[in-house]
């Protein structure tokens, strides 16, 4: 289906997913909030898509929020309704059972810092900045950014970042956690792709689950946790991907995941 405000493409299982408004920096409007909604549906059941990638067209991965958004008189409940939409799809690529990679191409802040944190693999290009900048006009990361945030980077860190509004380079975001690997600008899309290839040949719901797991987990109390890690593992031991991995082992050659 068309998009307004994406642009979307398929190959090979792998799907690439371009933040298209670049005259404000791939700004958050509503119009993108709808396309995040719609994008959703076909993530979760199209079965040709295996490995998710986000980037951003032009010179930066995303601004955040559209600043009109944020000059309308709100009705409070209204504001969260809208915020909830937003908040939604964020969640949605958490709970996805697939590879999500942030391909951070340039300024990621606001909005767009709270989707590549929603992402679970974030690539950087060497200028990529990131920062929330809400504090500036009297706000927060309010759509899990805070949440997201803290759990990456720790409490500190966070708190700092979010008070002073500072953005910071790809290789301080990378020494913090923040991102998994800085790569040069002209091989990010590359490094991306790679990345994601390299996914394909998993197991899909060996993947899903660890994704699933390691994301519940981290919540978790150890004990809990070792008993949700059995449960998963009690699962993936009757997939036909399973016994296509031993048979792989047992005749030395590279296996063929079906998903099943």
């Amino acid at each position: 289906m068309p998009y307004k405000t994406l642009l979307f493409d398929l190959q090979d299982g792998i799907a690439t997913v371009t933040l298209n408004r670049p005259e404000v920096l791939n700004a958050v409007n509503m119009d993108m909030r709808h396309d995040f909604t719609a994008l959703a549906e076909r993530l979760f059941f199209d079965p040709e898509i295996r490995v998710v990638v986000f980037t951003g067209a032009g010179r930066g991965f995303s601004s955040g929020g559209d600043i009109s958004h944020f000059e309308k008189d709100w009705l409070t409940p209204e504001f969260r309704a809208n915020s909830r939409r937003l908040t939604k799809f964020f969640d949605d690529l958490e709970a996805l059972e697939k590879p999500v990679i942030a391909a951070i191409n340039g300024p990621a802040t606001g909005a767009g810092l709270e989707l590549a944190l929603a992402c679970d693999i974030r690539l950087a290009a060497e200028s990529a900045t990131f920062g929330f900048r809400e504090n500036y006009i009297g706000l927060i990361p309010g759509v899990g950014g805070c949440a997201r945030f803290i759990r990456t980077i720790g409490l500190p860190k966070a708190k700092e970042l979010i008070w002073m509004g500072t953005m910071i380079p790809a290789t301080e975001a990378h020494q913090i956690g923040l991102v998994n690997k800085v790569v040069p600008d002209d091989r990010l899309m590359e490094e991306a792709h790679t990345y994601a290839r390299t996914l394909l040949k998993r197991a899909p719901q060996a993947i899903g689950l660890a994704k699933k797991l390691l994301n519940t987990i981290a919540n978790m109390d150890q004990t809990s946790g070792i008993v949700v890690e059995g449960l998963a593992q009690s699962i993936l031991i009757k997939t036909e991907d399973h016994r296509e991995g031993i048979r792989a082992f047992r005749e030395k050659r590279k296996p063929q995941y079906q998903g099943r």
